[in-house]
């Protein structure tokens, strides 16, 4: 796909055979499991029912039954994943074995993307149970709290209490209940000079969060040459100074070497409970209103779906609440196929209007990366994989396959800009206005009001503040064209300018949305990745990383002036897969879809509890905040129910990899194109396709 002589980028060029005979060992605990249910078992009402068993929807199914007099289903269009179990549980077949393009990818269009050369790139999103949990590059990294406080004070104009809802120290408890963190062994922490503090971390969660089993010997180089580059070493990236270097935490369980997810942690652990019941290879078509066209308090009496698009659709009804946990591109499509949405969009697409409510689908922002390829005579993991010489690792394959990429650093605006930083602030708080104007995809007057509100956030908090506008990353797993022998240094925009939206275009929901991220319109993400790139390659030019790498492969030396770098970015940039916003926490008088207690305006008893909900784009991968916001979701709902979570329990909250037999590896070489979060996000360059990860 990618000529010798040509940059490209693709997004999902390189799809493997999904195995299932290595994954035959660890399925037996997940065959049976319990609260999985087939159609003819689900009952005719439930208190609650949770639209999509992903990362947030399994969350809130587990802790919302742990009351036993409350009833939850889940409904979740994808399949269990019990085919696949040892692909999943496996780690490093992120890397090797990916279930990107697979049944169990729902493998979203964007339409194509006039900055990004024209190119329609893809998004790809987790379609089974646990969601994007299961099959992302386990970057396990929290926000700050100067962003989880920015967005807190979003609402307070309406909701003076929502800082004690959302602000940090309520948002870095939740996520802190969601996390046992594991310690790094000796040797690893001394080989990749990691440094943390336990007090910021969990310790009963059901996620474990933790570090691999082997380390490369130059992911050591990272923290030195950051720092020789002037960003030094976070003291504690996870007690809310989420800026600088440091070697992230992955979703893993170190008791045996697992990927630790959503079902692994939040469900599968779970006794058998009759009032909880889970129910795979069923897409949500509509929700059901039981007070007619009323245009305020709509009150959803029914959740309709189906296996298929061409199967007969059923009903389930709901007693108190529907929880939206579809994502940022399910859950507004859900409410626009059901009446709530934009009138525009909704009567364009055939769908008659119940509740009119601009904001759905908008407000629309993703993480956008590249990266810098580079030969080098060290090891990576890609080389030890292909060679299938990890037997001398102390801990066998089981350790070597838990190795991630996951060295990172945020670079803040005045170190990728030194002095004209300010100046670039100035300038982009001054087109505010002219932004909303021209590049809005809504010209809603309460949309535009909140992409101000969002523009203004990133412009006059973030870009005067130590949190990070640009991701370094280091990736050491090889791609299909450049062969095994290289590193990238991957670069993504970690507060946009640019937003996009999500749109329907018929009332079935079997039909995917029109999603439309408008990555690059603004002009301040083209020259913040610019500068990003260019950051990179000091530090793949700076010691101690630079003795081991042996050329740049992509872009090459060719590339040197700020026309040279857009022209090549243009090519190259594609999806950190990390999309938000599109039914935003915002004032009703700003777009906004939720309230501060995430319930839809316009709706009684209907919640959105997803990655759609963050307002702003965070300096962080999303699995970490997605729990937490999950977590703290489950926290409210109670309380309004006064039904307040119990203490945890060993049986609620213990992590089932704990009692999982490791995964094993079958020797079969798939794909290696890095952190699913990244993953395949670059693929660009003259030789090769570069790897990165969520």
């Amino acid at each position: 796909m990618l000529a010798l002589s040509l940059l490209a980028l693709s997004l999902f060029p390189y799809a493997f055979g999904i195995p299932d005979a290595h994954s035959a060992h660890t399925t037996t605990h997940r065959i049976h499991a319990r609260n999985i249910v087939a159609q003819n078992q689900v009952n005719d009402t439930y208190d609650f029912v949770i639209v999509g068993g992903g990362t947030a929807g399994l969350v809130l199914a587990s802790r919302l039954s742990e009351d036993s007099n409350t009833t939850v289903l889940v409904l979740e269009a994808g399949d269990t994943g019990d085919a696949v179990a040892g692909t999943i549980d496996t780690p490093g077949d992120a890397y090797y074995q990916s279930l990107l393009n697979s049944g169990y990818d729902w493998a979203y269009p964007l339409v194509a993307q006039p900055q990004a050369n024209n190119r329609a790139l893809t998004w790809a999103r987790g379609k089974l149970l646990g969601g994007s949990s299961a099959i992302n590059g386990m970057y396990y990294v929290r926000p700050s709290q100067i962003e989880v406080d920015a967005w807190a004070n979003l609402m307070t104009s309406t909701d003076p209490a929502a800082t004690s809802k959302w602000g940090w120290d309520s948002f870095y408890a939740a996520m802190k209940k969601s996390e046992t963190f594991n310690a790094p062994s000796g040797s690893i922490e001394s080989a990749a000079n990691i440094e943390f503090s336990p007090s910021s971390h969990g310790t009963s969660g059901p996620i474990h969060a933790g570090y691999p089993g082997y380390i490369l010997p130059i992911v050591g180089s990272w923290i030195p040459t950051l720092a020789a580059v002037g960003v030094t070493e976070s003291p504690d990236a996870y007690g809310g100074q989420g800026w600088g270097s440091f070697i992230a935490t992955s979703s893993i369980n170190s008791a045996n070497w697992t990927r630790s997810y959503a079902r692994s942690g939040y469900i599968d652990p779970l006794p058998p409970r009759s009032n909880l019941q889970l129910l795979p290879n069923a897409t949500v078509t509509r929700l059901i209103f039981g007070n007619g066209t009323a245009s305020n308090n709509l009150t959803a009496t029914a959740v309709e779906y189906a296996s298929s698009k061409t199967a007969a659709k059923k009903t389930v009804n709901v007693r108190k609440e529907v929880l939206l946990a579809g994502g940022t591109i399910g859950s507004p499509q859900i409410l626009m196929v059901s009446g709530v949405g934009p009138k525009d969009v909704l009567t364009a697409a055939g769908v008659q209007v119940l509740s009119e409510l601009p904001g759905v689908g908008q407000h629309l922002q993703d993480h956008l990366s590249t990266g810098l390829v580079y030969k080098t005579t060290s090891q990576t993991a890609a080389s030890m994989h292909t060679a299938n010489n990890f037997g001398s690792v102390s801990g066998g394959s089981a350790a070597f396959l838990s190795f991630v990429n996951s060295a990172t650093a945020y670079v803040n605006l005045t170190t990728l800009l030194g002095n004209s930083a300010q100046s670039f602030q100035s300038s982009v708080l001054g087109a505010i206005d002219s932004s909303a104007t021209s590049l809005s995809p809504s010209q809603d007057s309460t949309v535009l009001a909140g992409y101000k509100a969002i523009y203004n956030v990133s412009a006059q908090q973030f870009l005067s503040s130590p949190v990070g506008h640009i991701e370094i990353l280091l990736s050491l797993t090889g791609t299909p064209i450049a062969g095994d022998q290289i590193i990238a240094v991957q670069v993504g925009l970690q507060h946009p300018f640019s937003q996009g939206q999500i749109t329907i275009k018929s009332p079935d929901v079997f039909d995917y949305p029109t999603i439309d991220p408008r990555y690059l319109t603004h002009s301040a993400d083209v020259q913040i990745l610019r500068e990003g790139l260019k950051f990179a390659r000091l530090v793949a030019q700076t010691a101690p990383l630079n003795q081991t790498l042996t050329g740049e492969v992509s872009p090459g030396s060719t590339v040197n002036s700020d026309a040279d770098w857009e022209a090549w970015l243009a090519n190259s940039v594609g999806t950190e897969f990390h999309p938000s916003g599109s039914c935003a926490m915002l004032p009703l008088n700003q777009g906004g879809v939720v309230d501060s207690e995430l319930k839809v305006y316009g709706l009684a008893n209907v919640r959105v509890i997803d990655a759609s909900a963050f307002p702003v784009q965070f300096a962080a991968h999303l699995e970490a905040p997605i729990y937490g916001l999950a977590e703290q979701a489950a926290n409210l709902i109670r309380a309004f129910y006064n039904a307040e979570a119990p203490a945890p329990t060993t049986s609620s909250s213990a992590p089932a990899a704990a009692t999982q037999t490791p995964a094993q590896h079958s020797g079969t070489i798939g794909l290696r194109d890095g952190r699913w979060e990244l993953m395949g996000s670059i693929v660009t360059l003259v030789v090769l396709a570069a790897s990165t990860l969520l």
